[in-house]
């Protein structure tokens, strides 16, 4: 008897039982989406996750700011951030680390018109500068204006 009773228990958990609900993982992008998330909309797209046995929600910030923030506070699983901005945030106190990298270099880039007034860092005296997120870039902004003699002062 109490080994039907094994059997039939066997039975019920392998083939009777519901099948294990897919773990939910929260990413809170950087932006709005677009083409430096390539790999997990493939990835979302194809169904590779859910084979995984993940559910994944990606979500675009209202603030690009905010994704490390919101995985340091425990409301999303992941973020996706700049690389350099991650070295400030963890300098300020936030308890992240890098686990994976989307692109192999960093996306920060100072552009002006080719054929425009601005020839050197010089040039951006008085000039208005603007960059999508801020911690990282005003300081690497502060360093190239410092080595030709200027300041965030000197700029608006």
């Amino acid at each position: 008897m109490q080994r039907f009773v094994a059997v039939i228990t066997t039975f019920y958990f392998l083939i009777g039982a519901p099948a294990e609900a897919a773990e939910k993982l929260t990413v809170m992008l950087d932006w709005f989406i677009n083409p430096d998330h390539a790999t997990l909309m493939v990835g979302q797209e194809k169904g590779f996750f859910a084979e995984a046995g993940l559910e994944v929600e990606m979500i675009a910030p209202a603030d690009p700011n905010d994704p490390p923030k919101l995985v340091a506070a425990g409301k999303v699983d992941l973020a996706i951030s700049y690389q350099p901005q991650l070295h400030v945030q963890v300098d300020q106190g936030l308890p992240l680390r890098r686990i994976a990298t989307l692109v192999s270099t960093p996306l920060n880039s100072l552009v002006v018109l080719a054929d425009g007034p601005i020839k050197s860092i010089a040039d951006l005296k008085g000039r208005k500068i603007g960059f999508s997120v801020g911690g990282f870039e005003d300081a690497l902004l502060a360093a190239m204006l410092n080595k030709v003699g200027l300041s965030l002062k000197d700029i608006t």
